[in-house]
C-alpha cells in the first residue's frame, strides 16, 4: 500500500467498482477522497466491497462521502431505512422539543450506522439552513425557521452520528435558506446585510461542527464572491467562530460555481480562499484538467483535518439505538418505514436506480 497524503480534491467514481482508470485517479496526490452516488450502489455486499478497495488502495486511507440527509437527498434507497426529511423533526419540535430532541440523536445514530457498516466514513449532513420559504432547494431539507430550532435539533443529530463514530457537515454556510435560485442551476444572490443574517449564521456560532461546507450563494453587502471563493466569509469562519475543522467547497461543477472561471480557476480560488477539499463531480473531464493542470502546494495543516474527519476504529452497532432510530423514523414516517424490513445495519439494501432531484447522476 502506498504512502500517501491526502489531497485537496474528493471526486467521484463512475459504477459499482472501481476501474483501472478510477484506481489510477484516486492514486493522483491531488485526490484526497471519494464521494459517492447512487449509480455506485448495487446492494451492501458490493458498497462493502467497493469502500474496502477505495480504503485499501493507499495510506492513509481515502475517507468515503455520500450525500446522505434523509427526505429527498438519501443515496441509499430500497431496503435502507427511508429517513425523513428534517422538516419532521421541526414539526415535532412544535409539539413537544424533549421528543424531537430525542428523535433527532436516534435518527443521527441510525444514519451513521447504517452507513458506516458498509464502510461509508461520513455524510455531509446536517443542513444548517433556516427554512426561510423561498428556497425550493433547500426547502423540507431544513430543520426549522427558527434558528434555535435548527441549532438544537442539528446538535442532537450530531451527537447521535458521533456515538456511531461519524463526524458532522454543516451546510450551506452562512445560509442558503432566504434565496429562490438552485445553486446547481443558477446563481444565487442574497442581497441581506450581515445584520439581517444573524438568525442564519447562529446555528454556526453554537455547534461544535467537524466540517463545514459554504454555499455557492453570493451575499453583495460582505463580499462579491460565492461563499466559497471568499476569503472574507471563510476568514470569519475561522477567526470569529473558532473552526477549525474541515471546510469543503461545494461542488465545482455546479452553476453557482461559475462565476470563478473554468475549472482550474475556480479549483484555485476556493484553495486560495480556504477551502481545504474541492468537490468535484460529475466532471470527468474537469476531474483530468484539474490533476494535469493544478499544482497548489501540499499543505500539511490542511490534510491533517482531513484525516482528523475519518471515523475512528473499534465501533460496534448498538443494537437498542439502532432500533430506537428505527422506532424514531416509525413515529415521523410510518408510511415510509413500512416498505423496509431491516433489522441490523448489515441486512440494508441499496437501489442505484434511486435517485432525487438533488443526486447528480
Amino acid at each position: 500500500m502506498n504512502t500517501i497524503p491526502l489531497g485537496p480534491l474528493m471526486i467521484d467514481i463512475a459504477g459499482l467498482q472501481l476501474s483501472e482508470l478510477d484506481r489510477e485517479r484516486l492514486a493522483h496526490p491531488l485526490v484526497g477522497g471519494v464521494i459517492l452516488f447512487a449509480r455506485n450502489y448495487r446492494d451492501t455486499g458490493q458498497l462493502t466491497a467497493l469502500c474496502a478497495d477505495i480504503h485499501g488502495l493507499r495510506s492513509p486511507a481515502l475517507p468515503i462521502a455520500i450525500d446522505h440527509e434523509g427526505g429527498l437527498v438519501q443515496r441509499c434507497r430500497d431496503g435502507f431505512t427511508p429517513v425523513p426529511a428534517m422538516r419532521r423533526l421541526g414539526e415535532l419540535w412544535d409539539r413537544d422539543v424533549a421528543a424531537a430532541r430525542a428523535a433527532a440523536a436516534d435518527i443521527g445514530y441510525l444514519l451513521a450506522a447504517e452507513l458506516r457498516a458498509c464502510g461509508v466514513d461520513f455524510s455531509f449532513t446536517p443542513v444548517l439552513d433556516l427554512d426561510w420559504g423561498p428556497s425550493g432547494v433547500i426547502g423540507d431539507r431544513a430543520f426549522h425557521r427558527d434558528p434555535v430550532a435548527v441549532t438544537d435539533l442539528a446538535g442532537a443529530l450530531i451527537d447521535g452520528l458521533r456515538t456511531a463514530g461519524m463526524g458532522c457537515c454543516g451546510k450551506h454556510f452562512p445560509g442558503h435558506g432566504w434565496v429562490v435560485a438552485d445553486s446547481h442551476l443558477a446563481i444565487p444572490v442574497d442581497e441581506r446585510s450581515l445584520a439581517e443574517m444573524a438568525p442564519d449564521l447562529q446555528p454556526y456560532r453554537h455547534l461544535r461542527l467537524d466540517a463545514v461546507m459554504p454555499a455557492h450563494v453570493i451575499y453583495p453587502q460582505v463580499d462579491s464572491r460565492p461563499a466559497g471563493f471568499s476569503p472574507v466569509w471563510l476568514t470569519m469562519l475561522r477567526r470569529e467562530f473558532g473552526f477549525d475543522g474541515v471546510i469543503f467547497s461545494d461542488d465545482l461543477s455546479m452553476e453557482g460555481a461559475s462565476v470563478a472561471g473554468g475549472m482550474v480557476q475556480r479549483a484555485e480560488a476556493a484553495w486560495s480562499a480556504g477551502c481545504d477539499v474541492l468537490l468535484v463531480c460529475n466532471a470527468p473531464d474537469s476531474v483530468a484538467s484539474l490533476l494535469e493542470n493544478w499544482q497548489p502546494a501540499h499543505d500539511p495543516v490542511r490534510s491533517a483535518r482531513l484525516v482528523r474527519l475519518a471515523p475512528g476504529d473499534g465501533w460496534q452497532q448498538d443494537a437498542v439505538r439502532y432500533a430506537a432510530g428505527r422506532a424514531a423514523v416509525q413515529s415521523l414516517a410510518p408510511e415510509a418505514i413500512l416498505s423496509t424490513t431491516p433489522t441490523r445495519c448489515h441486512d440494508v439494501r441499496h437501489n442505484a436506480a434511486s435517485r432525487s432531484v438533488f443526486a447528480c447522476q
